[in-house]
C-alpha cells in the first residue's frame, strides 16, 4: 500500500511559518526563505546566549569598579583583597550590593581594607 505524506508535509510547513511570524518581507510567507531565516535566527540566538553572559559580567565589573573607587580602592585591588580575606562573594552579588545597597558594599570594603 502506498504511504502518503501530505499531512506531515503540511504540518512541517505550518510549524515553519509559525516560527517566522513577525519576520519581514517574503521570509514570513515563503518556505525556502523562511527556512533560511529560521536557521540564521537560531545561529544568532545560540551565539547571543553566550554573549549575554559575557556582557553581564562586564557590566558587573564596571559597577563594582565605580563603587570601589568611591570607597578608595580600584576594582583589581578590591578583588585581590577579597580573595586574600577569603570572602567568597561573586561579582554578581557585589554588583547588586554596589547598586542597591551602597552601605553594605562600603562595609564589605572596610572589612577587607
Amino acid at each position: 500500500m502506498r504511504v502518503k505524506r501530505g499531512t506531515a508535509h503540511l504540518k512541517r510547513r505550518k510549524n515553519l511559518l509559525a516560527k517566522t511570524k513577525g519576520y519581514r518581507w517574503r521570509r514570513k510567507s515563503s518556505i525556502k526563505l523562511g527556512h533560511q531565516a529560521v536557521i540564521r535566527a537560531g545561529q544568532h540566538a545560540y551565539r547571543h546566549r553566550r554573549l549575554k553572559k559575557r556582557d553581564a559580567r562586564a557590566l558587573w565589573q564596571v559597577r563594582i569598579n565605580a563603587a570601589a573607587r568611591q570607597n578608595g580602592l580600584t576594582y583589581g585591588q578590591l578583588i585581590n583583597k577579597l580573595i586574600k580575606a577569603k570572602i567568597q562573594l561573586d561579582r554578581k552579588i557585589l554588583a547588586t550590593l554596589a547598586a542597591e545597597h551602597p552601605a553594605v558594599f562600603a562595609a564589605v570594603v572596610k572589612k577587607v581594607a
